[in-house]
């Protein structure tokens, strides 16, 4: 896919995003109430406000740019994604685990992971995965940042990812957090941004137990599940958290469903061969 039509996905067919029309609507209402009531007229712009707040914490809202969340096949198939990787304590173990079970799965992981372990990356690209942009230093709080250290954040990844031979496609933020600011940065980059539609409250694997029977609890064909191959910050500790994903992937199956590549739900490549000089 060339840059140029990456670029334009990044925004709407119409040209504006759903929080551009929120807010013109909002703006318009407040020119009809004024001469009516002025306090009446602060409505709309507060309401708007108070959207723009909440609508960051719902990965699968694309009120700041379009967010992909699940995918678009129509089939018995769900995707796998790990983010926050590679990790030298879990992620080949979790390769392993894939392996046996023929699933291929995506990693979004940090360029500084990345840069500390490309052992692993090799690994993961050896096996038949694929990988996307996780920012950098995955900086929880960098929604909050300037416009400037967000890109910096996108762009520092990407040029680890293409010396180690490859450029993701795709950009998953910390936490699954937007802004009204991301759009642009992703267009920057030549990526778009796919988050999910299924996590299991891990906490970033600070709580191992039970990922499985909240990631398999109301799963869904086209269902993005997003899950973590960082090592368990808890007493479970790896043994339990690599138990708990193969129940995930035997829980799929007895459910009729499929794990499938995400480029195959979403259809669209998640990565490319990087043209290295």
């Amino acid at each position: 896919m060339a840059e140029t039509e990456i670029q334009a996905s990044s925004r709407p067919r119409w040209g504006l995003t759903l929080a551009e029309r929120t807010g013109l609507l909002a703006l318009s209402l407040a020119l009809l109430l004024l001469p009516l009531d002025k306090r009446l007229a602060l409505l709309p712009p507060a309401m708007f406000l108070l959207l723009c707040l909440a609508a960051p914490l719902f990965p699968g809202f694309s009120f700041f740019l379009p967010i992909i969340s699940r995918g678009c096949s129509g089939r018995p198939v769900v995707a796998l994604t790990f983010d926050d990787g590679p990790d030298p304590q879990t992620t080949a173990r979790l390769l392993d685990l894939l392996a046996r079970h023929g699933a291929a799965a995506t990693f979004f992981v940090t360029g500084q992971n990345a840069r500390l372990h490309p052992g692993l990356i090799r690994s993961i690209l050896e096996r038949g995965h694929t990988i996307g942009n996780h920012s950098y230093s995955h900086d929880n709080l960098i929604m909050l940042k300037s416009p400037g250290a967000l890109l910096q954040e996108i762009q520092r990844a990407q040029e680890v990812f293409q010396r180690l031979g490859f450029r993701p496609l795709a950009f998953r933020p910390p936490v699954g957090v937007t802004n009204p600011w991301l759009a642009d940065a992703l267009a920057r980059t030549g990526l778009y941004i796919v988050n999910f539609s299924k996590r299991a409250g891990d906490r970033g694997n600070r709580c191992v137990t039970q990922i499985s029977r909240r990631i398999l609890k109301g799963l869904r064909p086209d269902d993005i599940i997003m899950l973590h191959d960082i090592a368990p910050r808890d007493t479970a500790g790896a043994e339990v958290w690599l138990s708990e994903v193969e129940r995930v992937l035997a829980g799929v199956q007895a459910q009729g469903l499929a794990v499938r590549p995400l480029g195959e739900l979403i259809q669209r490549p998640v990565m490319e061969t990087a043209c290295t000089s």
